[in-house]
């Protein structure tokens, strides 16, 4: 049996390096690579419960952020830097290039998770990696904004929305429809678009669960 790893750590992506926290546990099935940085921290609290809830069920995770740590001071050269979806679509891609390098985690399939304007990142990401990544799974977040990627995407998507949220609900049914992938829209009905209401972030996290036991018993 492997050892669990964890560790910081640092992961290329052009011209800049992102920051990450990398879990693998013992006998994970896969990874979650989830995108932070813009409109969600990997540092919160609600971040780390949630990635540690999938470590529970047997899935690695790859917190990183999309901004470097010069970006994410937020001075006039980069501000419009959080919302270069392509851009950040591509520091995606590097997540998923770099977990396929590492010894523990190389041979694992990968889950792109995102939320926020991370959603469209995501989304842009998978239309790049139809061969190395499973599925994508975004949530309380901004799939529109992928755009054109939406019909280039070729791996399964999940898209979670909050029932008391009608305009975000109302962006992700539009995108669902763009999607030529098998995709499924699920609603959390007490959400609104952070999902702050007791107990619904851990509908969303039972439901990404759900989700990747799916994808990986179809493997």
């Amino acid at each position: 049996m492997m050892p669990e790893i964890s560790e910081m750590v640092s992961v290329p992506a052009g011209h800049v390096t992102l920051g990450g926290d990398f879990f693998v546990p013992a006998q994970a099935r896969a990874m979650v690579l989830s995108a932070h940085g813009i409109d969600s921290s990997r540092h919160s609290t609600r971040t780390r419960s949630v990635a540690a809830e999938l470590r529970a069920a047997g899935l690695g995770t790859l917190a990183l952020d999309l901004l470097s740590e010069h970006e994410d001071r937020g001075d006039a050269v980069t501000a419009q830097q959080p919302f270069d979806v392509e851009l950040l679509g591509r520091r995606v891609v590097a997540g998923a290039d770099w977990l396929k390098i590492q010894p523990d985690s190389r041979a694992l399939p990968i889950v792109l998770c995102g939320t926020g304007t991370e959603a469209a990142a995501v989304l842009q990401a998978a239309a790049e990696l139809p061969d190395r990544v499973l599925s994508a799974v975004v949530w309380g977040g901004r799939p529109d904004l992928a755009g054109a990627a939406l019909g280039r995407i070729q791996v399964p998507v999940l898209l979670i929305a909050g029932g008391r949220d009608p305009g975000v609900q109302r962006l992700t049914e539009d995108a669902a429809q763009q999607l030529g992938a098998p995709h499924s829209v699920r609603v959390v009905p007490e959400a609104t678009r952070l999902f702050q209401e007791p107990g619904t972030l851990e509908q969303v996290v039972a439901m990404i669960k759900e989700w990747c036991d799916d994808r990986l018993s179809a493997r």
